[in-house]
């Protein structure tokens, strides 16, 4: 049953993601205005929530990252996300492919 709920939740967040993407290429000024000030707000507080959730414990480790036999030091792969699209975009130098995990290795895709 957890693989058929996490599944639709996937699901449902991809569509989501897929109708806001579509909005900013192809919403006029005015539907674009309305729909920035409704979802930027969401968006935000989404991110927050998540990065909330990945600060260091007084150990410096990611609390959410890491196992009980292997600990993922802050700042972890969520944080780093974070920082290469919110903040430098597609203009930040990425760590060479063998020095990426491999959940990183798919590109970033760029914020316009």
């Amino acid at each position: 049953m957890d693989e058929v709920l996490g599944q639709v939740l996937r699901s449902a967040v991809r569509e989501r993601l897929d109708v806001l993407s579509e909005l900013a290429d192809r919403a006029d000024a005015s539907s674009l205005l309305s729909v920035a000030r409704s979802e930027l707000p969401r968006l935000t507080a989404g991110w927050r929530a998540l990065l909330t959730a990945h600060e260091a414990d007084e150990k410096g480790n990611c609390p959410e990252c890491s196992g009980r036999r292997r600990p993922t030091k802050a700042p972890c792969s969520v944080w780093e996300s974070a920082y290469e699209h919110l903040v430098a975009g597609a203009l930040a130098p990425r760590p060479a492919r063998h020095l990426r995990p491999a959940h990183a290795l798919q590109p970033a895709t760029p914020v316009p």
